[in-house]
């Protein structure tokens, strides 16, 4: 193994095995922030504190890893939305090639935003012609109001945000987030994509860059209001958004849990010969991706036991407050999310049994 700087100031550690770079970090935020950065963002139990400050510039850039030739990956806290973390608490990413930039996420905020595009300038001066929203939670698309105002930039989403924009959830959860991040929140406005990927679940649109073909996929609304999963092609590397969880529990506010698990033996079966995963939330994964075998078992797990509830007539309160998984009381977010998913998934097994749907 050996150890280098790269040409924009980070390091990356190679492994002679394995050509993929591992732990390029933007090693300024070190001397910038007391942070506990990991060192490596691939297949690790570490996971980042990174303290956002308010007062930081909008033009100072985030620390990043290189994980992947011309693949740069951004690893958010594991936590909720709050004045520590400043709603870096979910995962983004981009591509660098010849013709521009593919930026995968927008992050929590507008000033997120733009400083994940003065992370781009520190890696490149190439145009970013591409942003990719995995899905409408403000965690990976507030920042997005950020790259709209960038000249010939193209902003893929699923046909579902369009839903989520005129639905109730976003008022509520602007309100919330402008509580609590007022000048972070400064200039938001929900974005409309100007690419919609929708159609037959499973279908996709596909783009080439510089000679990069990036194919997005409809995954359904497994998670969301509508999600997406983006393959490089050439690079056999799966950007998975939040159909797997890594470093902490799930969680199934939105969407359904059914197609959740749909989605992921989908997944398995599409794109075997994958070589990196990076999904929207925890560390980035080489094969066998233990995140995703995790994760199903879990949601099929919290699945049959309220199935098991509602066909034996416990109600909603007794069912969600007897649910508990000792084995998960370890794992980060779980004393938050658990019984949320237990409150999500027992009215939709309520749904099936009763209803057929």
């Amino acid at each position: 193994m050996r150890i280098a700087r790269n040409r924009n100031g980070g390091w990356q550690l190679f492994s002679a095995g394995m050509r993929l770079a591992v732990c390029g970090l933007f090693a300024a935020s070190f001397a910038a922030h007391a942070d506990r950065l990991p060192q490596q963002a691939v297949d690790t139990a570490e996971i980042p504190e990174i303290v956002i400050s308010g007062r930081d510039s909008d033009s100072k850039p985030l620390p990043y890893y290189r994980i992947a030739p011309d693949v740069y990956f951004l690893y958010g806290n594991i936590a909720e939305v709050d004045g520590k973390n400043r709603g870096f608490n979910g995962n983004a990413g981009f591509v660098v090639t010849d013709e521009g930039v593919v930026v995968i996420d927008s992050l929590g905020t507008p000033k997120l935003g733009r400083r994940l595009i003065a992370t781009v300038r520190k890696v490149t001066d190439k145009p970013i012609r591409y942003l990719i929203l995995t899905h409408n939670h403000p965690d990976h698309s507030y920042g997005a109001v950020a790259f709209r105002r960038l000249p010939g930039i193209k902003i893929v989403g699923h046909v579902g945000t369009l839903e989520y924009l005129g639905s109730g959830n976003l008022p509520a959860s602007v309100a919330f987030r402008r509580r609590i991040l007022p000048a972070d929140m400064k200039g938001f406005k929900g974005v409309e994509p100007d690419i919609l990927v929708g159609g037959e679940i499973y279908s996709h649109y596909d783009f080439t860059l510089g000679g990069k073909t990036f194919a997005v996929y409809n995954a359904d609304h497994h998670h969301s209001f509508g999600d997406l999963v983006v393959h490089q092609v050439e690079d056999r590397v799966l950007w998975i958004s939040d159909l797997a969880f890594n470093n902490r529990s799930t969680f199934m506010g939105d969407g359904h849990s059914g197609a959740a698990l749909e989605a992921i033996d989908w997944m398995r079966k599409t794109f075997p010969d994958t070589r990196l995963m990076i999904p929207g939330h925890g560390s980035a994964q080489t094969p066998p991706f233990p995140m995703v075998e995790k994760t199903y078992r879990y949601i099929k797990r919290l699945r049959d036991e309220m199935r098991a509830a509602v066909e034996a007539g416990q109600d909603l309160e007794s069912a969600v407050r007897q649910s508990d998984f000792a084995d998960w009381h370890e794992i980060p977010l779980y004393h938050e999310n658990h019984k949320k998913n237990a409150n999500f998934i027992y009215r939709e097994m309520e749904q099936e049994v009763y209803f057929g749907k």
